[in-house]
């Protein structure tokens, strides 16, 4: 049973992937607990009320606490992307909380056009960029892991599909802040 569980939850993941994801530093995968979560269906039209797709696509800080990552206030820090089907669209990269799903401060890089696949070849940021941690968040945010995570969004206009990686695509990293 454990076994069907992580292979669903595997081919979800490597289904939402197959557009474009972020591959380091690393980031939430699906497990167990997503399993449990969401159940181990492939299309997710009305997911159980368990299953938060709109936060992480459903990866638990439970099947990840061994890929926390702590960064300091004013810490660069790079992000590689994948992007082996582009879609041109807007981008973002923002820091997240998880218990209220909503973006912390000012997004940390944007993009108004991102992963135009009518460009014979994608410019070198769009997968490799850096960003810089926040210095200016409230006393006690982001400072307990599973308290924020780093999305990067991506919105995939003429396709009209959304792409996120609470890292990879479509996910958020878990991130403790330190000052």
């Amino acid at each position: 049973m454990r076994t069907s569980i992580t292979a669903a939850t595997a081919l979800l993941a490597s289904m939402v992937s197959a557009h474009g994801n972020i591959i380091s530093p690393p980031a939430r995968a699906p497990g167990p607990a997503m399993a449990k979560a969401c159940g181990q269906e492939n299309d997710l039209t009305n997911p159980p009320a368990t299953c938060q797709l709109d936060l992480c696509r459903g990866a638990t800080f439970e099947d990840n606490k061994a890929q926390v990552q702590t960064f300091k206030a004013g810490q660069v820090v790079n992000m590689r992307a994948a992007l082996p089907i582009p879609h041109e669209g807007p981008m973002n990269v923002s820091i997240v909380d998880t218990k209220t799903n909503k973006v912390i401060g000012e997004p940390l890089i944007v993009f108004d056009s991102y992963a135009d696949e009518k460009l014979a070849q994608l410019p070198a940021n769009n997968t490799n960029f850096d960003i810089t941690m926040p210095s200016n968040l409230p006393a006690g945010t982001c400072a307990q892991a599973g308290q924020c995570v780093v999305q990067w969004f991506w919105f995939g206009t003429s396709a009209k599909q959304t792409y996120e990686s609470y890292h990879r695509y479509g996910r958020r990293l878990d991130r403790t802040l330190q000052k």
